[in-house]
């Protein structure tokens, strides 16, 4: 799965420790959603998308692979 969310975070100015507060997760979550090494539940992948603005469709795609 790849996912936009450096993208998404840059575009609104906020660091990863921002952006974990805003949706009560760990810095550390944010950065390995970022990396590529963690899935995001449904409900945080939603939380996401609302903070964003998005859908979640626009946040994060399925590869091939997926």
């Amino acid at each position: 799965m790849k996912n936009r969310l450096k993208v998404e975070r840059a575009i609104l100015d906020i660091t990863q420790e921002e952006l974990a507060k805003k949706i009560g997760v760990s810095r550390q979550t944010i950065n390995s959603i970022e990396k590529n090494r963690y899935v995001p539940s449904t409900v945080l992948a939603l939380k996401l998308a609302k903070l964003f603005g998005k859908s979640v469709n626009d946040i994060f795609t399925l590869e091939d692979e997926d």
